[in-house]
């Protein structure tokens, strides 16, 4: 069996950061199914907040108020004051790990405006942000080989639990097909998100939320999982993302009539609004009837920029444009639409990245979370961009700690290893000997549709509840699909039927969520309940597993300095 003192389960900014922190001590594995520096925060683009006032006086207490909101007050505050006071520390320790941000005329950090937040405060590197920042933390965790091992291209397929305590992993490596168990005295899940289960997302392939249905088939609760922040600018039909840094240097948005549409939706703040309130404004203008010549899209325009400007702020924008759709920014629109961005929802924390059991707040020993498979609940309801870059760091460095002061006490749990290996094998093996008819491909396109069309920017309970209906019919199709390649070495086809398992799972999760939430708050909008209610829905939800589904229950949020009040732009 395979011992480690901390496995980090994803290679990511957040897992990154979280092993640097905890390998000053002790013996840390960081066990990721992509290459390292292939992790999906490497596709961050706009920026890192911080408070650092390079451009304008700022404050933590403003980098606060507006994070929470943005958040339309679902944000536990506690850990918001932690977080945004933690931000200016982090960006210059990112700089001294080598780091390259954009720099002012006199040589400060740059930083530029992003929606949502009254100052600018976007530290960036161009438009290749979290791919710098990526790079950065994978050299220094190269620089601590010794204590640090990197499990390349292995796949978690569940978690240990003894109790309430975590005890490892089980695991395959997808070369060999192995299965394996990380026997470990903490365990860190730093997995990402699940924006694979929509039609139209920025994500990667790999956000398949693995790691937050390994959380949940063991019984604990997922939190908030209704909140999916759909981003305004993805490229038309493929969701790529072209960062909202275009618009926080200045691009416009422009409807098929060729109008600044922002100016009736937010007026104050126009294309830098709340990204849950400009993909609304853009949904509005299409179904209206108001797209880009009759289609589903809008424009993006930055042709006013001018090409010094584009060349120097927002060079990746233009070359994405170029090579997906022949579409060059200096001379023309970009024709974008809503996309599938970020899961606001996830395995719940505390401030200190402990996962939490219950609505109580009862601890799982031994078990953390960071990054955008946790819900520590900095972003409420919506989250204010460039705030994403700094949760994965500022958390996945306190997980790092609190792992570490956890497991540098203790010896470790009970694992039977045959056991959990067993089980594993018996699931795989199931998948391996169905000769069903149906095709898992199939299965994988109906669910992004209908999450797409009926559980996406805009709901309402006839579309939730056909959607949910759909969902538990694609969930009985998937027992009788068929695999057609049956061997054990790089069988990445097997990965995949597992994937898909975990994203029907996770899908049924967010409608059921989204259906029980009869309010619209950030990125969570009903068309049959349009306006906010503190009264009956300002708590969080917090979804457990059951034989029947998805059962909901409330947690208390947080408020400390700002009650409740209008969000308007």
């Amino acid at each position: 069996m395979i011992q480690h003192d901390v496995v980090i389960v994803g290679a990511g900014l957040a897992g990154m950061r979280c092993a640097l922190e905890a390998c000053k001590e002790l013996d840390v594995a960081v066990l990721t199914k992509v290459y390292p520096s292939r992790s999906h925060s490497g596709a961050a683009q706009g920026g890192i907040a911080a408070s650092l006032g390079n451009v304008e006086p700022d404050s933590w207490e403003e980098h606060m108020y507006d994070t929470i909101k943005g958040g339309d007050f679902l944000n536990d505050q506690d850990a918001v004051e932690e977080y945004v006071k933690a931000a200016p520390r982090v960006i210059y320790e990112l700089e001294h790990m080598g780091c390259i941000f954009s720099r002012t005329s006199d040589g400060k950090i740059a930083q530029r405006s992003f929606g949502g937040h009254s100052k600018p405060r976007a530290c960036f590197s161009a438009d290749r942000t979290g791919h710098a920042i990526l790079h950065a933390l994978h050299e220094q965790l190269m620089k601590n080989a010794k204590s640090v091992k990197i499990y390349n291209e292995w796949y978690m397929h569940s978690l240990i639990v003894d109790g309430d305590r975590c005890n490892g992993v089980v695991v395959s490596n997808v070369q060999t097909g192995e299965v394996e168990v990380l026997q470990a005295k903490a365990v860190v899940f730093a997995t990402g998100g699940y924006g694979r289960v929509f039609k139209i997302t920025s994500n990667a392939f790999a956000s398949t939320a693995d790691g937050v249905m390994a959380a949940f088939d063991v019984g604990l609760p997922l939190e908030d999982p209704e909140f999916v922040q759909f981003h305004p600018s993805g490229l038309y039909r493929q969701g790529i993302l072209f960062s909202e840094a275009a618009r926080g240097e200045g691009g416009y948005l422009l409807n098929g009539n060729g109008e600044r549409f922002m100016e009736k939706y937010a007026p104050s703040r126009m294309e830098l609004a709340p990204r849950d309130i400009v993909a609304r404004a853009e949904q509005s203008e299409i179904n209206a009837g108001r797209g880009v010549n009759g289609e589903d899209c809008i424009h993006l325009d930055l042709r006013h920029l001018g090409e010094a400007r584009i060349m120097e702020r927002l060079p990746q924008i233009r070359q994405l444009g170029i090579d997906f759709i022949g579409v060059d920014c200096i001379t023309d629109c970009l024709p974008i639409q809503p996309t599938a961005h970020y899961s606001m929802g996830g395995i719940p924390t505390d401030k200190h990245c402990h996962v939490i059991r219950d609505e109580k707040g009862t601890r799982m020993n031994g078990f953390f979370a960071a990054g955008e498979c946790a819900c520590v609940s900095v972003h409420g309801g919506n989250r204010l961009g460039t705030n994403s870059l700094l949760e994965a760091v500022v958390f996945g460095e306190r997980a790092g700690r609190s792992a570490l002061e956890y497991a540098v006490g203790i010896d470790y749990g009970n694992v039977n290893e045959g056991q959990e290996k067993a089980k594993v094998l018996e699931k795989l093996e199931d998948v391996y000997q169905r000769d069903g008819s149906e095709s898992y491909n199939d299965i994988r396109n109906e669910m992004k549709e209908v999450m797409m069309t009926h559980c996406g920017v805009f709901r309402d309970e006839e579309k939730l509840k056909i959607c949910i209906e759909t969902l538990k019919g694609l969930q009985e199709r998937f027992k009788k699909g068929k695999v057609t390649d049956k061997g054990k070495l790089f069988n990445t086809e097997i990965y995949e039927v597992l994937e898909l398992g975990n994203m029907l799972g996770m899908a049924l999760i967010i409608a059921s969520a989204a259906l029980e939430r009869k309010e619209s708050r950030g990125g969570h909008f009903r068309t049959d309940f349009a306006i906010r209610d503190d009264a009956n829905f300002l708590h969080h939800s917090m979804v457990f597993n059951s034989p029947e589904g998805p059962v909901i229950k409330k947690k208390s949020v947080v408020i400390t300095k700002h009650q409740p009040a209008e969000r308007t732009y």
